[in-house]
């Protein structure tokens, strides 16, 4: 089945990225690392280097070709800058439908809209265009702005998982929520 691998909002273009853009992954990991470290588990050196994101984005491409996985990698229209991506994976079909959200944004980059306008047009392409019916998203409970989106979007809260993730080195509590398709609002 074919699908797009570039789409667009009004300020943003959401991109499936082949391996030859691992420069400009690279970049971004790289430059927000004390960011992002409070929220992801613990990377090894090797993941800031160009092999490791080769590598790694070779393997997320095929894995997309395999409809298992699919990154949107966001870049803003007004630069073409790099600023963040969000991930859909454990993609299952069949009767399921369903898959887990992550997603990650440039530290300096928050706070301005743009994962809020990113995930509402993510939501509605795995619904229109790869027939999910539920998309899951754990998040840790003090990350604050990641809730207020999840509220904005209409998220459904579905509960609360005591150490459910290693995040940094540390089993986290994860409050669950989940949008789905036959629940959407005119809002979507």
């Amino acid at each position: 089945m074919f699908r797009q691998i570039i789409y667009e909002t009004d300020r943003l273009y959401l991109k499936i990225l082949k391996p030859n853009y691992f420069r400009q992954v690279l970049e971004y990991y790289k430059r927000n690392h004390n960011f992002l470290k409070e929220w992801e588990p613990k990377r090894s050196r090797n993941f800031y280097t160009a092999a490791y994101q080769k590598s790694q984005m070779r393997y997320e491409y095929n894995m997309f070709k395999g409809n298992k996985l699919v990154r949107f990698w966001i870049f803003k229209k007004e630069d073409n800058k790099l600023i963040g991506n969000i991930c859909l994976s454990n993609i299952i079909m069949g009767n399921f439908k369903s898959c887990f959200m992550g997603y990650k944004l440039d530290k300096d980059e928050i706070n301005k809209g743009y994962m809020t306008e990113a995930i509402k047009e993510v939501v509605k392409i795995m619904f229109e265009d790869f027939g999910l019916h539920r998309i899951e998203v754990n998040i840790l409970p003090r990350n604050v702005r990641s809730l207020e989106i999840m509220k904005k979007l209409n998220f459904e809260q579905e509960g609360y998982s005591k150490r459910y993730l290693e995040i940094n080195g540390k089993w986290e509590d994860h409050v669950h929520y989940a949008i789905y398709k036959d629940a959407l609002t005119p809002f979507f």
